[in-house]
């Protein structure tokens, strides 16, 4: 089994935070792949699915942003799931809008639900980055996070959310680099050309 999970802040006036772009990458998986409802369980909202023989939990954690690990920790230690089978999509202040990164393991770079994770089952998970770009002052990071994307974004935004759920079976497969280039193939950050990659 795979978990994913998205981080964000479970209330309402939250929903279209940047902050919360995990959530609505999560959203979007269940949609293009017939996820099962929506539960709570783990502090979370869960849901699972199958993609050709393989398993994934689906997670949106209901401990806000910043306590992200109890429920991804009890997740993965309900299922016995190893640091390198979590995959955690979350915002990321130091990508350009709309880049897409993978990587594993590392530092938290200020992220405290990254680093709420890592205490909780370890710094090996791998972490699917959305790129929302920097205010540019570190005094306006609270509130340009927790701020809704801008109108101008959705475009890209919507093109990014749907490049991830349509290789999601790449992801479950353990093809992680091969997930990373048909995301950045399928929905290049703007201002940027189309890679030159087979599809």
């Amino acid at each position: 089994m795979m978990i994913l999970a998205g981080l964000g802040n479970y209330e309402p006036k939250y929903l279209r935070n940047r902050h919360n772009v995990g959530f609505m990458a999560m959203d979007v998986i269940a949609r293009a792949w017939s996820a099962g409802p929506w539960r709570k369980r783990f502090q979370s909202l869960a849901s699972e699915l199958t993609v050709g023989p393989d398993k994934l939990l689906l997670l949106k954690p209901q401990t806000f942003y910043n306590n992200s690990g109890h429920a991804v920790g009890e997740a993965a230690n309900f299922f016995k799931v190893p640091p390198e089978n979590v995959v955690v999509f979350h915002d990321e202040l130091d990508l350009a809008p709309g880049k897409f990164r993978m990587k594993t393991g590392g530092g938290a770079a200020g992220n405290n639900g990254i680093k709420s994770i890592a205490q909780q089952i370890g710094p090996d998970f791998r972490r699917a980055r959305i790129g929302i770009g920097h205010p540019g002052d570190k005094g306006r990071v609270t509130g340009y996070v927790l701020s809704d994307f801008a109108k101008a974004e959705e475009g890209w935004l919507i093109d990014l959310l749907d490049a991830i759920a349509g290789s999601i079976d790449l992801l479950a497969r353990g093809e992680v680099d091969a997930f990373q280039t048909r995301v950045t193939h399928k929905a290049p950050a703007p201002g940027t050309t189309r890679p030159d990659r087979p599809d």
